[in-house]
């Protein structure tokens, strides 16, 4: 057993969504019924737009099967709490963007399978074939995303102190796991980079825009329009290289999650700075 992807990682996995919940409360998921229209314009761009956009990606782009498969796992993995800090920055609607990480999140339980099974079966990949449950993949999706935020929704009052604090180890853990990824690959990492690099700053670019212009389309606010984009930009990496390791032995299956890791800073930030400055 590798300790290090069999252990660690879902430890940590754990407890940035531990710390996800922490932050949360029942009105996060009320919100779904105060503002529907916003809510469902984001659910429908993160959980269904975003895996067909991957899905035509891959489909046309020369990959090899193990970069296709990362693709995907990323494509169906919620968005990240980062998403929540960006919004702010960006002057966006905080609320919204909470509501939509918390029930993408609990939810990808069941969507995280399904998004797999759909796409690997529309590519000519069984899962099965390759040893892999759905089943198995909801259980401990469930495991360590759902039970550790619920925990946190249940111990918010207990530990509201200790909730700033959760979000810095958070943080350093998602780089931790980021740079442990491309460290555990570093002798392919750079031909691994060449291959999954530009297709992950497409999908990053291309549903930016979907969303944004999506957005527009059907709400007035700007701030929810802004936190509707950034939402669908800023996915969760280290949810994505969990999977990739726990259920697809790593190696070249969680690159595209590293290699979009870093790219949507890139992208998100030069956004927010746009925002801000007019």
């Amino acid at each position: 057993m590798n300790f290090i992807t069999d252990v660690v990682l879902p430890i940590a996995l754990a407890f940035i969504m531990f710390s996800l919940g922490l932050g949360l409360s029942i009105s996060d998921f009320a919100r779904i019924f105060l503002k529907p229209k916003e809510f469902l314009v984001g659910f429908i761009s993160q959980l269904i737009l975003l895996p067909i956009v991957a899905l035509i990606l891959v489909y046309i782009w020369p990959l090899s099967p193990e970069i296709a498969i990362g693709v995907m796992i990323l494509a169906a993995a919620p968005g990240g709490a980062t998403s929540n800090i960006l919004t702010s920055f960006a002057k966006g609607d905080v609320a919204l963007s909470i509501s939509l990480t918390a029930v993408i999140s609990i939810l990808s339980v069941i969507t995280i399978p399904l998004i797999l099974g759909i796409s690997l079966s529309l590519l000519g990949t069984n899962l099965l074939s390759e040893g892999i449950s759905l089943i198995d993949i909801a259980l401990k999706m469930f495991l360590i995303v759902t039970i550790p935020v619920l925990i946190g929704m249940l111990l918010k009052n207990i530990l509201s102190s200790f909730e700033n604090l959760s979000k810095k180890i958070s943080t350093a853990l998602f780089f931790l796991v980021l740079l442990g990824a491309v460290l555990a690959e570093r002798e392919n990492v750079i031909a691994y980079f060449a291959q999954a690099g530009l297709i992950t700053l497409v999908l990053n670019i291309v549903m930016m825009l979907i969303a944004y212009y999506l957005s527009k389309s059907f709400i007035l606010n700007i701030s929810q329009q802004k936190a509707i984009t950034l939402e669908c930009g800023l996915q969760n990496g280290t949810l994505a290289i969990v999977v990739a390791n726990v259920f697809f032995d790593g190696g070249a299956y969680l690159i595209p999650a590293a290699t979009y890791s870093l790219i949507m800073y890139a992208t998100a930030l030069p956004y927010i700075y746009y925002l801000r400055r007019n």
